[in-house]
C-alpha cells in the first residue's frame, strides 16, 4: 500500500517550545511555528459548490521518468523542489499506492506562500468550514493539541479508544484529493497516524457482495462534527449533508474503493434504520480491522506523508502522556480538494 522515499536535508534544532494558549514558560524560548497556531476568525461564508475538477495525475507519465529515475522509489529530490511533471507523477504515485512516505523534508520551513503554492497544484485548496486556521493563510490547516487545548479532546473522552477512522470531509460535495500532512512538533513517543487502504478493502469482499454495493449511495454528515463542544460558535460555513456513492471510482486509476468511513458516514440511502446499521457496521468493521491492508506512520522531524484522501481512512493516535508545558502535537495539513464522488462500473469489478 504505502511506499517510503528517502530523502536528505539539512536538520534545524527542535529545541523551541511553544507560546500561544499554552501554560509553558516561555521566558528563555520561543516557539519556531508559532505563526502556524491555530486561529480563529468570527464570520460566516457561503457554501461551498461543485466544481469540475482537472486531475493532474492523468497527465503524468506512467513510468514516473521525471520522479523515479532509477529502479525502486528512493531518490534524492525534496518534494519541496519537484517540478510540475514531477509533481504530476507524485499524484499518480499517490493515487496506485494510496501514501507516500518521505522522510528528512524541508517543507515545514518554506512559508506558507510556498505551501500553498506546492498544495494548488494538485487542485484547489479546501478551507475547513470550522476550527482554527492559519493566521492570514485559511488554505492551511493546523492540527494541535498541548496539555491546554487538551490531549483528551471531548469528542473522544467517552470512548475506549481515540482511534477514529476517516477520510477528511467526506462530507464536503467535492471530495478531497491528494494531501499533505507533517508534522511541526510531536511528542518523543505516541501520536502516530494510522492508514488503510479502502482499496484493498473493497477488492478483498466477494464479487457477489461487491455488485450489491455498486447500487448504493450513502449520506455523509459534518454536524456531529460540527456539535463538538470547542468547535460551536468557530463555523465560517454552515455544517452540511451529502449523499455520495458508496463504492466510488477513481478517475485516474480506474480502480474501486469503499467509500464509508465511520466518523462520516451516517446512513445507507433507500434502507430501513435497521439494515442500514448492519450493512455499515459490517463495513466499517471490515475496513478497519483488516490489517492486510493496513500502516502506521510514526513521526519524526522532516516526515512528510502524501497520501489519496480517494482511497484511504486514516486517524490520530492520541496515545502519548501530556505533562503541563512540555508536550505538543503540532501537524500541518494541506488539502486540494477533486472531483465529487461517482461510481462507474469497472471490467473485473
Amino acid at each position: 500500500m504505502a511506499t517510503e522515499v528517502s530523502t536528505e536535508v539539512t536538520k534545524e534544532s527542535k529545541t523551541l517550545q511553544l507560546r500561544t494558549e499554552t501554560s509553558i514558560n516561555y521566558d528563555k524560548e520561543s516557539y519556531k511555528y508559532e505563526s502556524y497556531m491555530p486561529h480563529f476568525v468570527p464570520g460566516t461564508q457561503p457554501p461551498l459548490e461543485e466544481f469540475q475538477h482537472d486531475d493532474v495525475d492523468s497527465r503524468a507519465d506512467q513510468a514516473k521518468k521525471n520522479l523515479l529515475g532509477t529502479i525502486g522509489v528512493s531518490h534524492e529530490e525534496v518534494i519541496s523542489a519537484l517540478d510540475p511533471a514531477q509533481l504530476d507523477e507524485l499524484a499518480l504515485l499517490a493515487a496506485e499506492r494510496g501514501v507516500v512516505i518521505f522522510r528528512d523534508q524541508n517543507i515545514a520551513d518554506i512559508g506558507p506562500e510556498k505551501q500553498k503554492a506546492y498544495g494548488k497544484h494538485f487542485g484547489p485548496l479546501h478551507v475547513h468550514h470550522m476550527g482554527g486556521q492559519i493566521k492570514d493563510h485559511p488554505e492551511l490547516l493546523p492540527v494541535y493539541r498541548d496539555f491546554a487545548a487538551g490531549a483528551i479532546d471531548n469528542e473522544i473522552k467517552d470512548n475506549v479508544t481515540s482511534v477514529k477512522w476517516h477520510s477528511d470531509m467526506s462530507y464536503e460535495i467535492n471530495g478531497m484529493g491528494t494531501t499533505t500532512f507533517l508534522p511541526l512538533s510531536t511528542p518523543s513517543s505516541g501520536g502516530d497516524t494510522l492508514y488503510l487502504s479502502t482499496t484493498a478493502a473493497y477488492y478483498s469482499l466477494s464479487e457477489t457482495y461487491r455488485m450489491l454495493l455498486h447500487s448504493l449511495k450513502a449520506v455523509h454528515s459534518g454536524f456531529s462534527q460540527a456539535s463538538v463542544n470547542d468547535h460551536r460558535d468557530r463555523y465560517i460555513r454552515e455544517p452540511i449533508e451529502t449523499i455520495h456513492p458508496v463504492v466510488r471510482t477513481h478517475p485516474v486509476t480506474k480502480q474501486l474503493s469503499l467509500y464509508v468511513n465511520r466518523l462520516y458516514t451516517k446512513r445507507i440511502v433507500g434502507m430501513k434504520q435497521e439494515e442500514s446499521v448492519a450493512l455499515l457496521g459490517f463495513l466499517f468493521d471490515h475496513i478497519e480491522r483488516g490489517q492486510d491492508w493496513h500502516l502506521r506512520v510514526h513521526w519524526k522531524p522532516g516526515t512528510v506523508v502524501v497520501y489519496d484522501n480517494r482511497n484511504t481512512l486514516h486517524s490520530a493516535l492520541r496515545d502519548f502522556r501530556v505533562e503541563e508545558g512540555t508536550t505538543r502535537r503540532h501537524m500541518l495539513r494541506i488539502t486540494p480538494q477533486a472531483e465529487r464522488p461517482y461510481f462507474e462500473e469497472s471490467q473485473g469489478s
